[in-house]
């Protein structure tokens, strides 16, 4: 897992510098850009070790970046096929991809948040949506509906004026807490900037990865372009 977490994504930088070239999916056996698929390799003890910036050395085999077929590679023991080789892949390696695209994403949250990019507080955060360049509200995934019915009115009142604005949803409020020092998080505000789209583009690649999976329908996220648009890639 130290090995998995040494490698672990930058996913913006990723899909920058994958953008023109496209590979084999060994799942589904088509044909992608590399932004949508993700890269393994074998290790120097023959585990399969997930290349997430494409950058360790060897031969590597694509899969789209859908846990579901990660899942399937697994099953299906597709890895050992594609190498022509004896390897060692974790039963838990979708499970271990999840939790680095997690952690990726709120480390980028945690850098915005030291930006100046994150807004803390109801009556804060109620103010930002009104009146902020706001690209995004954050709440936590373990948060009641009725605490949030205010804000989301507030939000769709700005899409109805012309304003993007996205819900997400995809980490509980412990997450949040650690990420951005403060205990009780359960809703915060994320203003336009650099820091802020890094983290955009990294929970947009987190949804793509859960995406389709009935196991993960409760821990996604509301937003308003369901997507991932090639601009979202090379952030």
């Amino acid at each position: 897992m130290q090995r998995l977490a040494e490698h672990a994504v930058t996913v913006c930088e990723a899909h920058a510098a994958a953008a023109p070239r496209e590979r084999l999916c060994i799942a589904t056996h088509e044909v992608r850009p590399v932004g949508e698929l993700m890269r393994f390799v074998v290790g120097p003890d023959g585990s399969v070790v997930p290349d997430l910036k494409h950058r360790l050395p060897g031969r590597g085999v694509w899969i789209t970046a859908r846990r579901h077929l990660v899942e399937e590679a697994v099953r299906r023991r597709m890895f050992g096929h594609a190498f022509k080789a004896d390897v060692k892949v974790s039963a838990e390696l979708a499970d271990e991809l999840d939790r680095l695209l997690e952690r990726s994403a709120l480390n980028a949250l945690s850098i915005a948040h030291k930006a100046g990019l994150v807004i803390l507080g109801f009556a804060k955060v109620e103010t930002a949506v009104a009146t902020a360049p706001l690209v995004a509200l954050i709440r936590a995934r373990d948060a009641g509906e009725e605490s949030g019915r205010r804000l989301a009115g507030a939000l769709r009142h700005r899409a109805e004026h012309g304003a993007e604005g996205k819900i997400v949803q995809a980490f509980p409020s412990a997450q949040l807490d650690l990420a951005l020092g403060r205990l009780n998080v359960v809703h915060a505000a994320l203003l336009a900037g650099r820091a802020s789209e890094t983290f955009l583009a990294r929970w947009r690649f987190l949804e793509y990865f859960r995406a389709d999976n009935p196991g993960n329908r409760d821990r996604g996220s509301r937003q308003r372009n369901g997507t991932i648009r090639n601009q979202d890639r090379n952030d």
